[in-house]
Parts: C-alpha cells; structure tokens; sequence
C-alpha cells in the first residue's frame, strides 16, 4: 500500500478557536500521516501557529475533534501531548540561559539515581540527543547563554527529541540557524522521516518546504485552503493560495541610475577602519541618501556586530565614523538616534531585542519617540495616537486593539511594529539586520515595497540579510564581509548569486565552488 493512501495517523476536523472578537481558526482541518514530511504554509496570522498549539496542547480549540492513531484525543497541556508522543519545536526558545545544556534538553524530566539526579546519564543522554539532531559538537555542559542564536536552536531541537517524539512539530524551527546547521537539520529530518516519524514542518522559506516537503497544506484566514502533494504546485500557485490574490513581482524595481547618482553625492555616514576585538578588522565603506546597502557573506563574519558597533552597542571599537562628512562619537544608542546623527536600529531578534511583549501595541509603538509625544515630561495623548495612527496606516499593522498586547500580535504585524516605532523618528540612516526572519511572502513584499519607499525619499539604509535573494533583488550595492572584513563590494548587475556566493566563500568571483569541492 502507497504511504499516501494509509489512513492519517493523526487528524483535525472541523477545529476553530477565537480570542475575543479575532478568529484565529475556522473549522480548520489537518491529516498527518507516519513517514511523511507535512509542510503547513501560510501568512503570519493565518491560523498555523494555533493550529500547532491546539495539536500540542498549549491551546484549547472552541470546537473540533483530533484522533490520535485511530483513537479520539484531547490535550489538557503540553505534557499531557509530550506523553502522547507529540512534540513542538518553537521558534521561539524556551532555554533557560544560565543552565547548561545538558540541564535545559532533560529540564522536564531528568535521568535519576536513587531520587538524585544522574548527572553522567544526563550528560551521555545529551550527547546522543545532540548527535541525533545534528549537532554532536556542541558540549552538553556549557552555558546555554554562552552560544549563539543558531547553536541554541539546535539545542531545542535536541530537547524535542530527547522526549522520543512520535509526531514532531517545527514552527520556524531553521529561522534562526545557519546555512550549515539548516543543512544538518534537513538530513536529520529525512532521516527521521525514513525511521516512520511523522514531521509537521513550517517555514516561510520556500526553497526549505521544496527540499523537505512531501505533502503541503495552505491555510488563510484561519482556514484549510488546500492539500497537495509536493511537486504538483508552482511556488506562484502555492503563495496565490497564501495570500489569496494575484501574486506580482515580489521586489520594487531600482530606480535607473541609482549606482551613478549616488557616487557623485556626498556620503551620509562613512567608516574608517572599524574594528571590534577579532570581529570586525578595518571596516571601511561609505553610505549615501537614497541608497539601500546590503551586506552579505557566510553567517557570523561581523555583519551584526557591524550593525551594532554603528548603533554605539558595543564598547571599545576602534575607528572613526563620519556623519555628512564630520568625524562623530556614536557612544551609546541614545548618541546614535540623536537628530543630528539620526540613526535606527531594526535589531535581529524582534521577541527580545525589539519588543516589551506583555505591553500594549500603542506603547511599542511609542517607545523610541517618547520625546517627540511629550511636552515638560509629560506625553500629549492627541500627539501620541497621531503618531501610532500614521504608523499604524503606513505599515498596516493588523490589531483588534491599540491596547492589546503586542504579544497577541502575528509574527509579521510584531516585525511591522519594530519597524514603525523607529520610523515614527523619520532615521536618516535606518540599519536592518535580517528583518524579514519568520515572516510570510505577503508581509515580506510590503517591507521590500516599505525600504524602497523609505530610501526613494531620501534614507540611507543598511539591510543585512541571510537570504541571496533578497540582497539581489533589493539592494543597490552589497559588501561581501569574511572574517570581519570586506572581501568583495558588488553594485548593479554584478549582484548575483554566484558572485554573492563565491565572495563570500573567499573564491574568484566566476570560479565554481564546486569545482573546488565546497558545497554552499
């Protein structure tokens, strides 16, 4: 019997959920089967993340039903689901940062030794989880806050699969790793997919859901829309069903004769020899009006520290920054979103570094322009809800309520907010880094639309990116940066992929890489 005939081992029917008067599922429908990659696709705010947190247990639905292997199933709580065998890898991590590894994947439930905890069983154990999610390097007795972003999201997935899983859930689970380590993580998915796993898989990147997927199914507006097998759609059917409209050219054209215009006007920020510890080693560049930048390269080769040492993050850098051609001290972020330099960050992380998200969506929005809104230390609340209001248009952010909290809030309208509480500033330099993370097609084309705008009328930006795709189709030029300097400066035709890859390979631009036997 063909796998995609046997019946579901796990089924939703007919499952809905609202908060309020926002209606986060209607009647929605999933059938998951053992063997099967399932990718479930969809715009922020289209129901999928509910949809997991019902099946997990995080969330109970209003109506429906679920079968769990022919049996009819309800989860009062996650463990409740964990025991069942299904577990949900988040995008967003639930570590603890001051215990070790070893500590956070057995955190529920630890390996015992007369009621104490072994500790040489739980190290041995972590090392096989670790191995078994594709990241055996990694010492199960360091600090969880000693690593990076991409290191901490494999170590969630080795706590998932530390529980034995027998269905495993990602939602945006690669969003934050590497290009290496999301390699390492589509072999380990395909390996527990052949050992009879059944694999729900969500992911806004479509050359991820093309390498992984064999089946998809399309949600919008909390509803089921379609399920297929993977193959049999176009990406342009597929994100149609997404977005429910005609799908149009997904980058802004560039402006004829930006490259030439722009080097004939005057820099508005320039570097001399920037450099941070062994991270950043003499960064020199110069960004003009009406230009958007892009840096490019392999991950963590000093792009975010560049975008921080910009923004007065870091202490002890070394080097001179220019702003209209005058030499100034950016000591701190308060010094750097001064009018007379005029700066905004849009940081990595928006959950931590962009957002307060148990406050209210009026206030995120207020935060970076407290001053502009107040009068003797006091906020005018008629100044203030202009301000949100105009923001709140210029980005359409999607709320049932200014006053709810930001948290409630879909991944791609919280990206929106971080956005728009810095514009409410009007930055002459705005510095991105990886804005679109976790976001859907829909929300990414507005925020392509929103950057050319924004440097059509005159901000000069920087857009650090992991995805090629977007530094080719949104940048005017790239700086290629390899080990904290940069290799390669591209503008206009040149940005290509090739280029893009073999610069940031430490290759000649036209050279193979596979001619040298490295994979990308």
């Amino acid at each position: 019997m063909r796998r995609d005939a046997e019946r579901p081992f796990f089924q939703m029917s007919g499952i809905s959920k609202s908060y309020g008067g926002a209606v986060a599922l209607d009647h929605a429908e999933l059938a998951v089967r053992r063997g099967r990659i399932h990718a479930v696709l969809g715009e922020n705010g289209a129901g999928k993340s509910t949809l997991l947190k019902v099946m997990s247990g995080v969330v109970q639905p209003d109506q429906g039903t679920m079968h769990l292997d022919g049996r009819e199933v309800s989860f009062a709580s996650p463990a409740v689901a964990n025991a069942a065998g299904i577990v949900c890898v988040y995008q967003e991590l639930s570590l603890i940062p001051d215990l070790s590894v070893a500590d956070n994947i057995f955190a529920s439930n630890p390996p015992r030794r007369f009621v104490m905890i072994d500790r040489r069983a739980q190290r041995r154990q972590a090392e096989a989880a670790l191995a078994r999610a594709g990241a055996p390097d990694i010492d199960p007795l360091a600090k969880v806050r000693d690593l990076p972003l991409s290191r901490q999201q494999m170590v969630e997935l080795a706590k998932g699969l530390a529980h034995e899983p027998r269905i495993l859930i990602l939602d945006e689970a690669t969003s934050a790793l590497t290009a290496a380590d999301v390699a390492r993580v589509i072999e380990v998915l395909k390996r527990l997919r052949d050992e009879g796993l059944a694999l729900l898989f969500i992911s806004h990147r479509m050359h991820e859901v093309k390498a992984l997927a064999d089946e998809c199914t399309v949600y919008r507006n909390g509803r089921h829309v379609m399920s297929f097998e993977a193959g049999t759609r176009s990406d342009n059917e597929v994100v149609e069903m997404m977005i429910g409209r005609k799908y149009q050219h997904v980058f802004p054209d560039k402006p004829e004769g930006k490259i030439e215009s722009s080097a004939a006007s005057k820099p508005v920020l320039a570097c001399r020899d920037l450099a941070w510890n062994d991270t950043l080693r003499g960064v020199s560049f110069s960004l003009r009006r009406g230009e958007i930048l892009g840096l490019g390269g392999l991950d963590g080769q000093g792009q975010r520290e560049l975008l921080l040492a910009l923004f007065g993050v870091l202490r002890g850098c070394a080097g001179q920054i220019e702003i209209d051609g005058k030499a100034v001290s950016v000591a701190s972020p308060r010094a750097a979103r001064a009018d007379r330099i005029g700066m905004a960050l849009i940081p990595e992380d928006r959950k931590t570094e962009g957002l307060m998200l148990p406050m209210s969506l009026r206030e995120n929005l207020s935060f970076a322009a407290l001053d502009r809104m107040s009068t003797a230390g006091v906020i005018d609340r008629g100044r203030q809800q202009s301000f949100v209001d105009r923001m709140m248009s210029l980005l359409a952010i999607k709320s049932f309520s200014l006053d709810a909290a930001v948290d409630s809030l879909s991944g791609g309208n919280q990206q929106k907010v971080v956005i728009a509480k810095w514009l409410i500033r009007q930055p002459r330099i705005l510095l991105l880094c990886d804005p679109t993370r976790g976001i859907d097609v829909g929300t990414k084309q507005e925020i392509y639309q929103l950057l050319r705008r924004l440097a059509d009328e005159g901000a000069a930006i920087v857009f650090y990116s992991t995805d090629y795709d977007e530094l080719i189709g949104c940048c005017d030029r790239v700086l290629v940066l390899y080990e904290g300097r940069i290799k390669k400066e591209l503008a206009g035709p040149a940005i290509t992929e090739q280029s893009l890859i073999a610069s940031a390979l430490d290759l000649p631009v036209g050279q193979s890489s596979a001619s040298r036997g490295v994979v990308s």
